[in-house]
């Protein structure tokens, strides 16, 4: 659907939230809000965190940094993979045999990061420190 690119700050909001995409929007509504919904669950924001701060990680760098088992791991890790948060790449490690499977934070990844959920925690701080009167003299 079309977005009302016209419409000034502060104005009406469209109808149809769906009117709020870019005419040539890359993803779907239902898509962008899949992806909230994959960071809802504590694993997946825990796994996408360190993704996003951490860089690529293998499978059992993960295990050891979040303390879950491996089945778990790879159960949120699809989720991730499967709402376009995280990619999944394979390489062969020098002097190796076989691929090795990694996994990194994308674009969409860190964007939903940094800006969606980790944005509250830090208003909520900046809430904090505005209206705290125990720190103000």
């Amino acid at each position: 659907m079309a977005t009302d690119q016209t419409r000034p700050l502060g104005g009406e909001p469209p109808d149809d939230p769906e009117d709020l995409l870019p005419e040539e929007s890359v993803l779907s509504l239902d898509e962008y809000l899949a992806m909230h919904a994959a960071v809802g669950h504590r694993t997946r924001y825990e796994i996408l965190y360190r993704l996003v701060h951490s860089g690529e990680m293998s499978p059992k760098e993960l295990e050891d940094e979040i303390e879950i088992d491996d089945s778990t791991l790879h159960y949120h890790l699809n989720e991730l993979v499967d709402v376009g948060l995280v990619e999944k790449r394979q390489r062969t490690e020098r002097g190796q045999d076989g691929l090795y499977t990694y996994y990194r934070a994308t674009v969409f990844g860190e964007v939903t990061l940094t800006d969606g959920v980790d944005e509250l925690i830090r208003g909520e701080q900046a809430f904090e420190e505005m209206y705290n009167s125990s720190t103000k003299e």
